[in-house]
């Protein structure tokens, strides 16, 4: 009996794997290049993970600066340089010359990396970049390897700065031409858009890299988007003669979503430390969806009357509160209001954001909108009050509240402000109001369909083992070659 159970267990296990798309002769080797931010390293590293779950190797290839803080299970990790390797963007003090050092070091010792692996069991064939970085598709030619850009805003905004590259949109983008109207589109009015695009002469070195992501677009072999059919496949559609992305997200960990990757219970990479312990027992003295979570992410920096604003509203709302405030950001805090909060509320430098999301405590998502954080809270299923700052999250904020029906957006007044009697009423619309159920209920449907995206057989995942499966054709016609 024993014999046959002993028998029967490593068969079971192969079929699991090759379900899971695992080939044991597979010698596919990608690597996989973000820029180097945390809210860009968060969802090429996720898709390295779904990679190397499939029997890909999967390597993550990122800055000297960042590569000690990025660690996940089956993924490797190689440092290339952007020229500022002991300080990273912060001693290059403007975006213009870190990225033109970037690409510049970037393209020579992303070369070397490739060379290095040119002789070994695995050869890299096929670079997946971020879309920020087209300079690697000019290396992945280079090498006469695969190479693919992955982009990580949604494919709206992806479609929307494809048009313009292309001249079909014109810059500035004026109120009096409202609504925008795209093919396939919802009508975007001038809140909704990017600000990149209604003032382009405040941002002209983040517009350029917007616009120089789709440089070299034509030569890339794939192109990726963290999204899926079900939320965006009208959208991806009207513009994929573009943009012809194919949807794999959303780039979550798998214990969040389909569970098939053993113990990826989050990212693998953190520039600032969590105090996850701290958090997790204070939400446990908290009742079920009584908590708004609230946190504007990486790199989001409020004016000091808009986090007076935020901390008066959130006292004044009377629920409980978990307020992420970096370091940088807390002397903008009301003086005494950390002291005057501990009834109710808690605030922490930085946190996981996915487990406190994902705890039944929290009630609601209090978020600028970033594409990362508006996919996790959708996600998990949890309801979202929009408070967008800059760049593509007044689009994500128009969705959430619009077409998803998931949230609301917090609206802003003529000094871009939004002022703590909006907060506390959006607050209670989505924690106790009319329209709470009505989102509750949205929510899940969301969470479910996320889900159900990247679970086997979903849009998501049969577009990675597509991918996989050209990789591996690739590899044998190659192997085939060799022996000619």
């Amino acid at each position: 009996m024993n014999t046959q159970n002993n028998i029967k267990d490593p068969k079971k296990k192969k079929e699991k794997k090759e379900k899971m798309g695992y080939q044991k002769e597979q010698k596919s080797h990608v690597i996989v290049l973000p820029y180097p931010s945390q809210g860009h390293i968060n969802p090429l590293l996720q898709f390295a993970k779904r990679l190397a779950s499939k029997g890909v190797k999967a390597t993550i290839a990122t800055t000297h600066y960042t590569v000690n803080s990025i660690s996940a299970l089956n993924v490797g990790v190689e440092a290339i340089s952007d020229g500022f390797d002991t300080g990273g963007f912060a001693e290059a003090k403007s975006e213009d010359l870190f990225l033109k050092s970037f690409k510049t070091n970037g393209s020579r010792t992303l070369y070397e990396l490739i060379q290095k692996y040119q002789n070994s069991d695995f050869p890299v064939n096929c670079i997946v970049y971020d879309s920020f970085l087209p300079w690697a598709l000019d290396v992945s030619k280079q090498h006469s390897i695969y190479g693919a850009p992955f982009f990580t805003n949604s494919a709206t905004v992806s479609g929307i700065f494809s048009q313009i590259h292309l001249g079909l949109v014109s810059l500035p983008v004026k109120q009096e031409d409202m609504p925008l109207l795209i093919h396939g589109f919802s009508p975007l009015n001038f809140p909704d858009l990017p600000s990149f695009l209604k003032f382009p002469e405040r941002y002209p070195v983040y517009l350029a890299m917007k616009m120089n992501q789709f440089s070299n677009l034509e030569m890339a072999d794939w192109i990726f988007g963290n999204t899926f059919e079900e939320l965006e496949g009208q959208e991806a559609k009207a513009v994929s003669n573009l943009w012809p992305g194919k949807l794999i997200g959303p780039m979550v960990p798998s214990a969040y979503l389909d569970g098939r990757i053993d113990g990826d219970k989050g990212y693998g990479a953190s520039l600032w430390k969590p105090l996850n312990d701290e958090c997790l027992k204070w939400l446990e003295t908290k009742t079920q969806n009584s908590v708004v979570y609230v946190s504007f992410g990486s790199m989001v920096s409020l004016t000091q009357k808009q986090m007076e604003e935020i901390a008066f509203g959130l006292q004044e709302s009377n629920f409980h509160f978990l307020w992420v405030v970096r370091e940088s950001e807390r002397d903008k805090l009301p003086n005494g209001f950390i002291d005057s909060a501990k009834e109710k509320g808690l605030i922490v430098g930085w946190c996981n954001q996915l487990e406190m999301l994902a705890h039944e405590a929290v009630g609601c998502f209090v978020t600028h909108c970033g594409w990362n954080s508006t996919l996790e809270g959708l996600s998990l299923g949890v309801p979202m009050v929009g408070m967008p700052q800059w760049a593509d999250q007044f689009t994500d904020a128009k969705f959430v509240e619009e077409i998803w029906e998931v949230g609301v957006r917090a609206k802003e007044d003529e000094k871009g402000i939004v002022r703590k009697e909006e907060l506390v009423s959006c607050l209670k619309n989505v924690m106790e109001g009319k329209r709470s159920q009505e989102i509750k209920k949205n929510s899940i449907k969301w969470r479910e369909k996320a889900k159900a995206a990247v679970n086997e057989g979903g849009s998501s995942d049969n577009c990675i083992n597509e991918f996989v499966e050209f990789l591996i054709r690739s590899d044998r016609k190659k192997s085939l070659n060799g022996h000619n």
